[in-house]
């Protein structure tokens, strides 16, 4: 058994992280100032050591050559690199591999370089890791055993692959750590995500669909049609829209609106017992009324079972009433169609007696006050002494005018006589008689004339009065004419504009039940659910955003 010399223990400075052993010649060279020997004797003596540390150094420079010169130059540049501990060992391990006798760490680097070698390649270091029983190399069989190097770590350990990872597999493994972490995150958030879905929306909706398919009771419906008319005809701006579902709308939305009213739910359940149908026990819980229940509560299920629904288009109104009974659904329909068409009844009537009460008032009116021009007219007549004052005045008028007549007719005559040379006295004597005759008539003329044209009680007066009454009397004539014609023409109106109920479609018994929509209530009951978890996870997300920013 050959015994390998002990080689001397040696302190070398590195600026590098990882100590390295080297031979003290080779130190010395390398290292140039920066390299110190130590021997066991040369510690027990500082002193010596430090004097023969400059002769020490000489001598080495001394006995470089240029090769080793250079070499040094190469290691200096590899120690510039900045190369890990762990580098330098996985260099030294492949060095040791190729047969390569490096005197150090950078050494080896430098040789592997130097033969073409990468030895930090990916590659090159999964070469490291060989099994137990690998064949040494041929060519060298103990280049293993001649390396002469300070072995950091045993010689039996000197084979197995370090314990640390690379960049490139801590990169991954951290890579894989954060995937798994995300991925059990994921699979959290999803269990979470599955049992508020569960809790909020899949739950409630499972209850809800076995109400609707267990526990409900089930409602038939009877559905029924009905129109509002008016009689045809009309004239005016009324006429346009007669005959046309919008010439009884107000009336059709009026009725639609009694119907729905508490009114005609008080009226129902006086008459059939509304109220009484829906306390029944066998009536489930929701449905069923309290056997206490206010108005408020019997008109809320009066909205529910009852549904009206007019339509402008067509102006029809459309009824469906659900009753946990099919007869009394359809007897609930038919009370309400009676008091929808005694409703639209009281509305023609108010109508036709609103119309008729105003032509009524104004022909009382045009009446009253013609008899009041009628007697004014019979007052004044009664004043004078005379009842036509005109009538007195015109004859007067004329006698007045006659004599005038006769009166030139005799000076025209007397003239004539007095022409000849010797006129018959007895002739113009009689015509100077008849002239002043016809004087004294024609000034007492117009002196009667001059009395009924003077005073306020003159018959001139009178006549001005008379004639104002009469004209009066005219005009309550033709007031009265015009409100007889108006009232005719309202009552002809009023016969046109009766509104009357008619029923397209009878209510009848339905023999299966219509309420509850299993599947589309549970599908509905799905959806609102849905939305209200969505609506309270986005507000609680905007509102978890808005405190934590």
């Amino acid at each position: 058994m050959t015994m390998k010399p002990k080689a001397k223990k040696f302190r070398i400075r590195r600026n590098g992280n990882t100590p390295s052993s080297e031979t003290p010649a080779t130190a010395k060279a390398i290292e140039g100032p920066q390299a110190e020997q130590v021997s066991p004797s040369e510690a027990d003596s500082p002193k010596a050591a430090g004097n023969d540390k400059g002769a020490q150094l000489k001598m080495a420079a001394a006995l470089r050559d240029p090769q080793e010169r250079s070499m040094d130059t190469d290691i200096e540049v590899i120690k510039r690199e900045g190369l890990t501990g762990r580098q330098l060992r996985m260099a030294r391990r492949l060095a040791q591999k190729h047969g390569l006798s490096a005197t150090s760490d950078f050494d080896a680097v430098r040789l592997l370089r130097t033969k073409g070698i990468d030895p930090f390649k990916h590659a090159n270091m999964l070469e490291l890791v060989v099994p137990k029983n690998t064949a040494q190399p041929e060519g060298n069989p103990e280049a293993p055993a001649a390396v002469q190097l300070p072995q950091t770590l045993p010689t039996a350990k000197s084979s197995l692959p370090s314990t640390e990872l690379s960049p490139a597999e801590r990169r991954t493994k951290e890579i894989k750590a954060i995937q798994e972490d995300i991925a059990r995150r994921r699979r959290k958030k999803l269990a979470l995500l599955v049992g508020r879905l569960s809790f909020f929306v899949l739950i409630p909706t499972l209850a809800a669909g076995i109400y609707f398919t267990k526990i409900a009771t089930p409602m038939y419906s009877s559905k029924s049609e009905f129109l509002v008319l008016t009689a045809d005809g009309g004239g005016g701006a009324g006429g346009l829209l007669s005959g046309t579902q919008f010439a009884t709308s107000q009336d059709s939305i009026a009725v639609q609106g009694y119907l729905e009213s508490k009114e005609a739910m008080l009226r129902l359940d006086n008459e059939i017992g509304f109220r009484t149908h829906f306390t029944q026990e066998w009536i489930d819980p929701i449905q069923r009324l309290d056997s206490e229940a206010t108005n408020e509560d019997v008109f809320k299920a009066y909205t529910r079972n009852i549904n009206i629904g007019y339509d402008p288009t067509e102006g029809v109104i459309r009824m469906e009433v659900s009753a946990a009974d099919p007869e009394i659904a359809a007897e609930f329909s038919r009370k309400l169609i009676s008091y929808a068409q005694e409703r639209v009844n009281n509305l023609s009537s108010q109508k036709r007696s609103d119309q008729l009460s105003e032509s009524e008032t104004a022909l009382e009116q045009a009446e009253s006050q013609r008899r009041d021009a009628q007697e004014h007219l019979v007052r004044l007549q009664q004043q004078g002494s005379v009842l036509d004052p005109e009538g007195v005045i015109a004859s007067l008028r004329s006698q007045i005018g006659t004599f005038e007549l006769q009166l030139q007719e005799k000076q025209l005559e007397l003239a004539a006589l007095v022409d000849n040379s010797r006129p018959n006295r007895a002739k113009v004597a009689g015509v100077e008689g008849d002239i002043s005759r016809l004087e004294a008539v024609i000034a007492n003329l117009n002196a009667r004339m001059q009395d009924a044209s003077a005073g306020e009680n003159s018959l001139a007066n009178l006549r001005v009065q008379i004639q104002m009454a009469q004209m009066d009397l005219a005009t309550r004539d033709l007031m009265l004419q015009a409100a007889l014609e108006q009232r005719q023409t309202t009552q002809m109106e009023a016969n046109r504009q009766v509104r009357y109920l008619t029923t397209h479609v009878e209510p009848v018994a339905s023999e299966e039940p219509s309420y509850p929509r299993k599947f589309e209530n549970t599908i509905l009951a799905f959806l609102v659910f849905s939305g209200i978890y969505l609506m309270c996870s986005l507000t609680a997300s905007i509102l978890r955003e808005q405190v934590s920013s």
